[in-house]
C-alpha cells in the first residue's frame, strides 16, 4: 500500500493510504454533523422569532358559521 501524509496536532505523519482515508472520513463526518447542527439551530431560531413577532390580527366574531347547515 502507498503511504500518505496527514497532519496530526500540527505534525506531518506518514501513514498507510487506508488509515489516511479513514482519518479524512472522520474529519468530514465531524464537519458535516457540525454544519447540520448549525443549520438546524438557525432554522429553529428563524421559526421561533417568526412565531414571537407574528402580529396577525384575527377578528373574533360571536356569530360563527362554522356549523351552519
Amino acid at each position: 500500500m502507498s503511504e500518505q501524509t496527514i497532519v496530526v496536532d500540527g505534525e506531518e505523519v506518514s501513514v498507510r493510504e487506508d488509515t489516511a482515508k479513514a482519518y479524512r472520513g472522520v474529519n468530514w463526518m465531524q464537519i458535516s454533523i457540525g454544519a447540520f447542527v448549525v443549520i438546524a439551530a438557525v432554522l429553529a431560531l428563524i421559526f421561533l422569532v417568526g412565531t414571537v413577532t407574528n402580529d396577525v390580527d384575527v377578528p373574533v366574531t360571536g356569530n360563527s358559521n362554522v356549523n351552519a347547515r
